[in-house]
C-alpha cells in the first residue's frame, strides 16, 4: 500500500501551522546536532560518531503516533524521534557522545555506550518499577544489526498478554488493557539479517501490535541495495506477508521519507490498527538520505556517484520540508531561516554546556592529581621526574580520565621504595578513585539493590520419610503448577511446552489447567523465543523461555549475550529484564543434545545467573529464588534426570536455594572434587569406590557457575584436604578451567596445596553416539577413580602403588 497525498488544501486541516513549525524546529535542531557531533569527533573530543541525519522527517511522524505506554526498540539513528518525544535533550545527546559517566547527564547509558543508543529509565533507584503507562518508553539499544527485532517482538507480545490474560488486569502500572504499541526501527540493509526475518514471521503468526519502520537510504555502508535485498525492496520481497480479508498477516505500507503529509498519515494509520486490532505493520520508508555518510569512520563520497550525491542534496527531507512549508503558505523562507539559526545557536550552546560539565569533572581530578604529585615530589628523591610528569599531565589537551589515572599509577610505581610520608596522600586519593571508577565503569553487571538474587533468604526443602518418591520431572511439574497458581506474572513458552507439556513432561497438563496464555507453544525459532522473553520481562512480567536443548542455545546466544546479559550494566541499573531461560543438557548419547558448552556460556553471558542443578529438587529451589529476585538467568537441567527418583518436598514452591553457595555432598579428608550437574552422580559413585580402597573424597556441587562460590566453601575444603580436582563435562579449558581460576584467584588456596590442582573435563570433541560414545567421550566413574588415585599415588606411592 503506497501512502501519498498531493492535495495541498489538506495541509492545514490535519496539522496546525504551529505544530508544523515545531516539527521543523525539531528537525533542524536534530540536523545541527548531527553536523556538530561529527565535528566534535574530528576535533578529538569524542571517540566515534554515528548520526541520524537524513531520517528526521519520518521520525517526527513516528513520534506523533507514539503514545504514552508505548515502547520503542530501535537503532542508532533515532535521535530525532527521541528529541521529538522530549525524551532526549541536545545536552544529553552530546553527553553521550563524550561518554559522560554521570547518569543524570546521560540517562540512557551513563557513558557506557557510544552515541545514538537510546533508553528511558524504567526502574527507580531502589529497584522498583516506575509506572510504564504514563511515560514514553524506549528499550535500551544495542549495536548488532537487526538485534533490536527479537526484543521488539517481545515488547509487542506483552501487550497481547495484557489484553488476553485476565489475570494480569490488576498490573495497571505496566499496561492499559494491552493498548500499547511496540515501535521498531531498522535500516534497510539490516533487514537481510536472519533475526529480522524470524521476527517478522513470528509477529505475523502471533498477531501482535508491532510497527516496524524501515529507514531506507539505498545503502548498507558502501553496499547498494541490489546486493542486500531480493527485488531491491524489502516491502516487495515481503508481499506474501500482506494480510488479506481472509488471511491474517502484516499490513505493509510504503511511503517516501521526504513526504511530510504522507508520513504523518502512514504512521497515524499504522499506530491505529496496531493498537486497536493487534495487527503487525511494516512501514517501508523509501528515498531517505544520509548527508554525512554512515559514520565518522569514512566518507560516502568514496562509494556514491556524483549523481547520487546531487540527488541526496536535492531530495533531503529537511529541504523538501522547507519547500512544503513555504509552498503551502505556512511560513516564509525568512521565518524558516530564523528558526534554523535559532536552533543552530541553541544546539551550539547545549553542546558547549555538555562539554563543560563532562570536562569539568576530569579537570578537577587532574588538578588534584597534579597537586598531590607535586607535593610528593617535594619529599621524594625522584623530584625531577615527578615534576616533569606532573607538568606533562597538566598540559594535556582535552584530557580524559585515563590520562590522570595512568599517570598516577606510573608515579606510584616510581615511588614504590619511598615511605608512606612521601606517597601516602597520593596513594589514598588513588584508592578512592578506584572505588569511584568501579561505579563509573564496572557497576551494575548484576542487580545491586534489594531485588538481587544474592539477597533472597535461603529456605531448605522439607523432606522426610513421608515424602513421596516420584520422578524428578514431577517435582518440577508441582513447582510450576504452584507458581502458575500464585504468580499471575509468570508464564512459560517454547517449543512443545504447551499442549504436550514439554518434551520431558515437566509442564504436563498445566496448559489445560492454567490456559494457553500461561503455558504456550511456539514455533521452532530460538532467537525470537529469547527476544519474546526479553521484551515481556522489560514490561514487568516474569517469563520463562524454554530452549529445548542446550545445543540450540546457539541460535539465541547473540540475544542473550549482546542484549539480555548486558542490559542492566549498559543502562547502569535503568532497565532490567528478569527473564529465566530454561534448558537441559549434560549426559546423553550423540553429538547433539549431549553437549555441555559451559565455557562458551560463561564467557558470553556475564550479567546472567548460570545455574547447573544436579537434580530437579535443586532446580525447583533455584527457580523459586530467581522468581523472588530480578537477575536474568539460565538454568541448565540434567537431561538424564527427569525419570530418576526424588523425594517430593512438602514445601514445594516455597523453599529456595542460595545462589553462589556450593553444597558439600560428601565429607572427605584426602581429596576435594568439585563438580556440578550430572557429573555429581558420577563423582559420588567414584567416591564410594575410592572409599573402599582407603581414599576419602570430599564431593562439592557448585550449583551455580555464575555466581561462583561466594561463600568460600571450596577454599575451606582445600585447606582441609590439600588436593583438588575440578571435574565436568565441558571441553578441556572450559568450565573446569573457569572453576580452577576462580578458586586460585579468589580463595587464597595455593599455599595450602600439596599437589598440583587438576581438571578432569570431557574430550575436546563432542560425544560419539551410543553408550560407548558417552563412556569414551565424557568423564566416567573409572576416570574419576583413576584421577583421584593418581593424586594419592604421588603423595604416598607406598600406600597407593602405581596402577
Amino acid at each position: 500500500m503506497e501512502v501519498k497525498i498531493h492535495a495541498k488544501t489538506q495541509a492545514n486541516s490535519d496539522l496546525q501551522k504551529e505544530a508544523i513549525l515545531d516539527d521543523f524546529r525539531v528537525a533542524v535542531m536534530s540536523r545541527h546536532a548531527s553536523l556538530m557531533g561529527r565535528k566534535e569527533v574530528f576535533m578529538g573530543k569524542a571517540k566515534f560518531g554515528i548520526f541520524g541525519d537524513g531520517k528526521e522527517l519520518a521520525q517526527i511522524a513516528m513520534a506523533r503516533a507514539f503514545k504514552k505506554g508505548d515502547f520503542r526498540s530501535g537503532y542508532y539513528r533515532d535521535q530525532t524521534f527521541m528529541m521529538a518525544l522530549g525524551e532526549l535533550t541536545v545536552k544529553q545527546y552530546f553527553a553521550q557522545l563524550y561518554a559522560h559517566t554521570n547518569v543524570e547527564a546521560d540517562p540512557a547509558s551513563a557513558g557506557r555506550l557510544m552515541n545514538g543508543h537510546f533508553a528511558t529509565r524504567s526502574i527507580n533507584e531502589d529497584g522498583t518499577w516506575k509506572n510504564l503507562t504514563n511515560r514514553y518508553n524506549s528499550a535500551a539499544d544495542i549495536s548488532p544489526t537487526a538485534a533490536q527485532m527479537p526484543k521488539l517482538l517481545g515488547l509487542a507480545y506483552a501487550s497481547k498478554l495484557f489484553r488476553e490474560n485476565k489475570g494480569l488486569k490488576s498490573l495497571t502500572q505496566f499496561s492499559v488493557n494491552g493498548n500499547e504499541v511496540a515501535w521498531g526501527t531498522i535500516g534497510n540493509a539490516s533487514t537481510s539479517e536472519g533475526m529480522f526475518f524470524e521476527s517478522i514471521n513470528a509477529a505475523g503468526v502471533l498477531q501482535v501490535p508491532m510497527v516496524i519502520s524501515i529507514w531506507d537510504d539505498g545503502y548498507g555502508i558502501s553496499v547498494p541495495q541490489e546486493f542486500h535485498t531480493t527485488k531491491g525492496s524489502i516491502s516487495e520481497a515481503l508481499t506474501g506477508f500482506q494480510r488479506t480479508e481472509s488471511e491474517k498477516g502484516f499490513e505493509i505500507l510504503r511511503v517516501k521519507g521526504w513526504d511530510y503529509e504522507a508520513l504523518n498519515q502512514a504512521f497515524t494509520y499504522a499506530g491505529h490498527i496496531a493498537r486497536s486490532e493487534h495487527v503487525p505493520v511494516l512501514i517501508h520508508v523509501e528515498e531517505m538520505t544520509q548527508p554525512q555518510g554512515h559514520s565518522t569512520s569514512g566518507s560516502h563520497e568514496r562509494y556514491k556517484s556524483a549523481e547520487r550525491l546531487k540527488w541526496e542534496k536535492d531530495w533531503d527531507c529537511i529541504a523538501k520540508f522547507r519547500d512544503y512549508i513555504t509552498t503551502n503558505g505556512i511560513a516564509t523562507a525568512d521565518q524558516l531561516d530564523a528558526i534554523d539559526a535559532e536552533a543552530k545557536a541553541e544546539v551550539k550552546k547545549q553542546k558547549e554546556a555538555a562539554w563543560q560539565e563532562f570536562s569539568k569533572e576530569i579537570k578537577e581530578e587532574l588538578e588534584t592529581a597534579v597537586q598531590l604529585i607535586k607535593a610528593a615530589a617535594e619529599l621524594s628523591s625522584r623530584k625531577v621526574i615527578l615534576l616533569q610528569m606532573a607538568d606533562d599531565l597538566k598540559k594535556t589537551i582535552n584530557p580524559i580520565r585515563k590520562d590522570v589515572i595512568s599517570t598516577v599509577r606510573k608515579i606510584l610505581l616510581i615511588l614504590r621504595a619511598e615511605n608512606e610520608s612521601v606517597k601516602g596522600e597520593l596513594k589514598s586519593w588513588y584508592e578512592k578513585q578506584v572505588e569511584k571508577n568501579h561505579d563509573r565503569y564496572s557497576s551494575h553487571l548484576y542487580v545491586e539493590d534489594s531485588f538481587s538474587s544474592l539477597k533472597v533468604k535461603e529456605v531448605f526443602p522439607m523432606i522426610d520419610e513421608k515424602s513421596a518418591l516420584v520422578d524428578g520431572r514431577e517435582v518440577l511439574q508441582a513447582f510450576f503448577d504452584y507458581t502458575l497458581e500464585n504468580d499471575p506474572r509468570f508464564f512459560a513458552f517454547g517449543e512443545d511446552v504447551g499442549k504436550i507439556g514439554d518434551v520431558n513432561q515437566a509442564f504436563a497438563g498445566l496448559q489445560a489447567k492454567h490456559g494457553e496464555w500461561r503455558v504456550t507453544d511456539t514455533g521452532i525459532r530460538e532467537c525470537t523465543i529469547i527476544g519474546q522473553g526479553i521484551g515481556t520481562a522489560l514490561r514487568g512480567l516474569r517469563p520463562m523461555a524454554e530452549i529445548q536443548y542446550l545445543d540450540y542455545l546457539l541460535y539465541g546466544l547473540q540475544m542473550l549475550s549482546d542484549d539480555l546479559a548486558s542490559l542492566h550494566y549498559r543502562t547502569k541499573g535503568g532497565q532490567k529484564a528478569p527473564l529465566i531461560v530454561r534448558t537441559r543438557g549434560h549426559r546423553l548419547e550423540g553429538v547433539w543434545h549431549a553437549g555441555s558448552p559451559m565455557g562458551m556460556i560463561l564467557s558470553s553471558l556475564r550479567g546472567m545467573i548460570v545455574a547447573v542443578p544436579r537434580d530437579m529438587t535443586q532446580a525447583a529451589g533455584i527457580y523459586a529464588t530467581l522468581l523472588q529476585s530480578d537477575d536474568p538467568a539460565i538454568v541448565i537441567e540434567c537431561l538424564n534426570g527427569y525419570r530418576l527418583k526424588e523425594k517430593m518436598p512438602h514445601n514445594i514452591g516455597k523453599y529456595t536455594i542460595a545462589l553462589g553457595k556450593p553444597e558439600i555432598l560428601r565429607q572427605g579428608e584426602d581429596v576435594t572434587v568439585v563438580t556440578y550437574g550430572s557429573m555429581c552422580r558420577i563423582v559420588m559413585e567414584a567416591a564410594l569406590e575410592l572409599a573402599e580402597i582407603g581414599i576419602s573424597v570430599e564431593v562439592i556441587d557448585v550449583q551455580t557457575l555464575l555466581p561462583f562460590d561466594t561463600y568460600g566453601i571450596i577454599g575451606e575444603s582445600i585447606r582441609k584436604t590439600s588436593r583438588v580436582i575440578f571435574a565436568d563435562e565441558d571441553v578441556p579449558g572450559g568450565a573446569s578451567a573457569f572453576m580452577l581460576q576462580q578458586v586460585l584467584d579468589h580463595q587464597d588456596v595455593f599455599r595450602f596445596l600439596d599437589a598440583e590442582p587438576q581438571t578432569l573435563p570431557a574430550k575436546a570433541h563432542r560425544p560419539a553416539y551410543s553408550s560407548d560414545g558417552d563412556y569414551f567421550s565424557k568423564p566416567s566413574v573409572e576416570d574419576v577413580v583413576e584421577k583421584v588415585y593418581l593424586l594419592m599415588h604421588e603423595s604416598n606411592p607406598k600406600k597407593f602403588p602405581s596402577l
